[in-house]
Order: structure tokens, then sequence, then C-alpha cells
């Protein structure tokens, strides 16, 4: 809750105390009690609807490396049967600067503030996109988060993950890497079930190598609000990065224990929560 919720309930308890002052003659303990905590809950209601009034209406959701935006699916659903208005960017992964240009273009045919969101290398994209004046607020679901002049291949030396270690990303002839399908459960989707996990791996979209060193100019978590979601399970980006990322970020920071890469298709709920909660407050 935030200080100006609590200021108002506290001057709605000592209006409380003044109502017990006055009429303490006329008025029993019970009764009174009764209408302290009826004010309390007025107020706290009112304040609840005005901020459900003032929230950002807009999501975009960009996806990370390896994958596309039907990944979604479970969160968009939850996100449009609670009033928002979601949009999702279809990077093409063939350079960085495509994948921000794409994700920009759908930033202009919004109506309002936006909340933007992105899981893995899509950090890196938001980082750089969300510049734009129509981002209120950013979400990194499992995502890296990358300071002026550094890039995610560097910053994942920092706390190396099993799959940096394991051999598992492979390369094409020109230069664009996927997930060798038979590791693809195992790295990046542990808990999702076999079948589930196999589709994904054969349905990746490759990355081109290059976009993983692509650098940071400006980044968007150095003048607007953050939040990150750690899954505490992750084997493709470690999940001591991503706390680190988010304890340099000072974002609100929450963490779905045993969930592995692909939290945002496994645990749908616990994501589309953090982000209602960043459209909510968001300046």
């Amino acid at each position: 809750m935030t200080d100006r919720i609590w200021r108002k309930i506290s001057m709605t308890l000592t209006k409380s105390r003044g109502l017990w002052s006055e009429r303490a003659g006329r008025v029993s303990r019970p009764l009174a009690f009764v209408a302290c905590i009826l004010l309390v809950f007025l107020a706290c209601r009112a304040l609840v609807a005005q901020n459900a009034g003032r929230r950002v209406r807009n999501i975009v959701l960009v996806h990370g490396a390896w994958a596309d935006g039907s990944g979604w699916k479970g969160v968009y659903d939850i996100l449009v049967n609670d009033g928002y208005n979601v949009s999702l960017v279809q990077e093409p992964e063939t350079t960085f600067k495509d994948d921000v240009a794409a994700t920009k273009r759908v930033l202009a045919l919004q109506d309002g503030p936006v909340i933007l969101v992105a899981h893995s290398y899509g950090g890196a994209v938001i980082t750089e996109a969300g510049t734009d004046p129509s981002v209120a607020g950013l979400v990194y679901i499992a995502a890296h988060m990358p300071d002026a002049g550094e890039n995610e291949s560097d910053d994942g030396k920092r706390f190396p993950s099993d799959l940096s270690k394991s051999g598992a990303i492979k390369k094409t002839a020109d230069g664009f890497t996927y997930l060798d399908a038979a590791h693809f459960h195992e790295y990046f989707a542990a808990d999702l079930p076999a079948e589930q996990a196999a589709f994904l791996a054969r349905s990746q979209v490759f990355n081109f190598a290059d976009n993983f060193k692509a650098v940071i100019t400006t980044p968007a978590w150095r003048s607007k609000p953050s939040w990150m979601l750690v899954a505490g399970a992750d084997r493709t980006i470690n999940p001591d990065l991503e706390r680190w990322y988010a304890t340099r970020a000072r974002s609100h920071m929450v963490e779905v224990a045993g969930a592995s890469h692909c939290v945002y298709i496994s645990r749908p709920k616990e994501v589309a929560a953090l982000i209602e909660e960043a459209a909510t407050y968001a300046p």
C-alpha cells in the first residue's frame, strides 16, 4: 500500500477517534468500534477504486530469444480478461536494431501510457526501446537488464548459467543461434510437459548471435520504475544474475520458486499479477 493510502487511512482513524470522544456518553463502545472499522473499509475501497481508475491500461509484451509471441498466450488471456489492452511484439531476431524497431513500432500504436514487459533477451530490447515517452514502467520476466555500455553476453559472465556451460547453444553457418532440441526441455523449459517443450524446441525462432552482444546506449530502467520476476530454477539465465539486476536497478522484485526460464508460460498467474501491479502503481 502506498504512503498516500496510509495517510488517508490515518486521517480516517483520527476522525473516528474524534467521533468516539464527542459521543462517548451517547454511543456504546461496540457501536463506535464498528463505525471506526466501517470508515476504514470505505476509505480503502475508495482508494482502491481511485487507483484502478488511474492504472495504465496498455500492456506490450516482448518475447525473448529462441521463442515467439505465442508463449504469452496464458498471460495475455488473464490480462485481457482483467480489462487490459494487450499487444504483442514479434521481433524478427535478425538484428538487435530490428528488434528494438519492432518494439517501438508497436508502442507507436498505443493510445496512452504503456507497461512494457519482456522475457529473457527481450529484457535488453525493452531496456533500449523503453525510453519511448509512452512507457510508464518496465517489467522484466526472468530477463536481462543491461546498463549503458553493457551487453547481456558479458553480463551473463557475472553469474554463468547452466546453459552457458552446457554446449547446448548451437550456431548455423550464417550466424544464427538456436538451442539443441535434445536439451531444450532440460535447460529452457524444465517445468513444462515434455511434449510441450518438444514443440517449443522445434518451433524456436533462431536468434542472430551478435544480438547477445548488442550494447545498450540509454537504459530505460535508469529513469523509469521497473519490476523483476526471478525464476527460481532458471537454467538459462542464472537466478543470481536476475536478482543482481533487480538490486542494482532498485526494481520491485518477486521470485517464483521452482520456476524454469519458461516461467511466463508455466506460471502465467504469477507473471500477470506482477504486470498488473506495475500497471496499478506506475506513475
